[in-house]
């Protein structure tokens, strides 16, 4: 596993499907941050004084587990442990799955702590973020950056000594790539922010498949192509309600400079691009019959999702289609995993 994401990214508390069915931002590529955004406990008492004694110890710890945005990594790690399946063809070693589950997690929770570091002053304005530890102050920026540098020295550390130097150096990679060019660069300044940052979303893949082989061949570059490209029309669909949101700090999210109609016709196309990667998947990965059964139903229900936005396209369409995605890749994942013991 890795960084970011999948947005969404923030690529990801409760079960896996109820915590991002309340929607969880991508990984991610980066869908950052879940529509309504849980208060920090003792947030109230922060933001009164900045950073006050009076903040509990649970308080405190809840605001740097906040910084890490887990429901973005639980996204992360439904990619990454089925991929582990696929490239041991079977049940990897319980010992790997859990040393690269546990060095993704810290990378993944650095890459986010740093992203809200960065973002402090717009999360400050936008109202979905207005509750973030940084902002209420229940966490000072300088001890948010320490905490973060900390997670990602331990999780290169832990990936190389537990799992392998290239599983540590993909992670770490996907964090500088998260870091750099989409937050600190593509995020205020293009409308193809989340095309391109969506890469970092989609590096978990690679360092499931690296942690098990050790090296990289076509099938986990294919799987990184399709989370690449299921991140766009995953986090424009959540991006369509909150537009307003991203005009007020000025961030050019497509939904934001491009018309509904334009914004739904990528959408549309993105979608089929999935369904054809995620069937290119099966041949290079040499999957099953219910992986190929999963990837051509799935992958039709997800078109579908995309084609009703086209004809509606109103903001309750589109977060049936952000809600879908996460199914469909959840449940593609799964599939992908279970076709290893059926076949």
């Amino acid at each position: 596993m890795s960084t970011v994401s999948l947005g969404s990214a923030d690529p990801l508390g409760d079960s896996y499907g109820r915590a991002v069915a309340r929607g969880a931002d991508l990984l991610p590529g980066p869908a950052e941050t879940a529509p309504s955004e849980t208060a920090v406990p003792g947030a109230a008492t922060a933001e009164r004084g900045g950073v006050s004694a009076e903040l509990s110890l649970a308080g405190r710890l809840a605001a740097f587990v906040a910084l890490t945005k887990p429901r973005i990594i639980e996204l992360l790690l439904v990619t990454t442990l089925p991929t582990m399946f696929v490239a041991a063809r079977g049940l990897p070693a319980v010992g790997l799955m859990v040393a690269t589950l546990v060095g993704g997690t810290l990378a993944a929770g650095g890459a986010n702590a740093i992203n809200m570091y960065v973002d402090r002053d717009i999360d400050a304005v936008m109202r979905r973020t207005s509750r973030r530890p940084l902002v209420t102050g229940a966490v000072t920026p300088r001890a948010a950056l320490t905490f973060a540098l900390a997670l990602e020295v331990v999780a290169f550390a832990e990936l190389w000594l537990a799992v392998n130097l290239l599983a540590a150096c993909l992670a770490v990679s996907a964090t500088l790539f998260y870091v750099f060019v989409y937050t600190l660069w593509l995020k205020r300044t293009s409308k193809q922010n989340v095309v391109i940052g969506g890469a970092a979303g989609a590096v978990p893949v690679l360092v499931g498949w690296a942690a098990v082989r050790g090296s990289l061949s076509l099938a986990p570059f294919v799987l990184f192509a399709l989370i690449f490209v299921w991140t766009p029309p995953h986090t424009w669909a959540l991006a369509i309600r909150y537009r307003e949101d991203y005009r007020s700090v000025n961030v050019p999210m497509l939904p934001v400079v491009e018309s509904f109609r334009r914004v739904s016709s990528l959408i549309l196309g993105y979608s089929l691009l999935v369904w054809a990667v995620s069937l290119g998947f099966g041949w290079a990965g040499r999957m099953g019959p219910l992986y190929w059964t999963a990837a051509v139903v799935l992958g039709g229900m997800f078109v579908g999702f995309a084609v009703r936005l086209c004809r509606e396209q109103t903001e309750a369409r589109a977060m049936r289609l952000f809600h879908g995605s996460i199914s469909y890749v959840t449940l593609l994942f799964v599939a992908m995993a279970v076709d290893q013991f059926v076949r």
